[in-house]
């Protein structure tokens, strides 16, 4: 059994795409995952699955959904590694720590092409600022992120490809749900 965490795009927003997470623990527990655990309504999901790659996993916790709510969610499956990297490589670490309100992860469905990631350093809404490495974008947004220009659906405009963005302290209690 390994150790995932999901990670679903735009659900119980402005009351769209509604999901309880204690149904959304009963269906994925219909695919054999075990030790299922949800964070806030934002779908956020902890859980053990038999080994398998985090694209598969993507799939069919994917299927799922659109099976048992009839829309589309987007899903991103990540390892506690990948959040322990993410961690470790925080260009943002002082302001994490000072304030970790204004510090957020974007988690992309793939690296983004070069010539994208080009044409979106044209782009310049200071006082946000963020850093792009592999498939993360960490981001600064001293004004809060409901103020934010720099948003996850900016992002995904840009770089023409699927992310869904969490807050500093949802990645670290992420992290450490994982690790239990």
């Amino acid at each position: 059994m390994s150790i995932n965490i999901a990670l679903l795009r735009g659900i119980n927003v402005s009351g769209q795409k509604l999901i309880k997470m204690a149904d959304l623990r009963t269906h994925l527990a219909e695919l054999k995952f075990k030790n299922i655990q949800t964070y806030i309504q934002s779908g956020n999901i902890v859980f053990e699955s038999e080994s398998m790659s985090s694209n598969v996993l993507e799939t069919v916790i994917h299927d799922k959904i659109q099976e048992k709510y009839g829309f589309e969610v987007p899903t991103l499956v990540k390892t506690p590694g990948d959040f322990i990297e993410a961690i470790k490589k925080n260009p943002f670490a002082k302001e994490a720590e000072a304030e970790p309100k204004h510090v957020f992860i974007t988690f992309l469905s793939d690296i983004p092409d070069p010539s994208k990631v080009e044409k979106l350093k044209e782009v310049d809404y200071s006082p946000e600022r963020y850093v792009i490495d592999g498939d993360m974008i960490f981001f600064f947004s001293p004004n809060g992120y409901g103020r934010a220009k720099m948003n996850n659906n900016f992002f995904e405009n840009k770089l023409k490809i699927d992310a869904t963005t969490r807050n500093w302290k949802t990645v670290n209690v992420l992290l450490e749900m994982s690790s239990q």
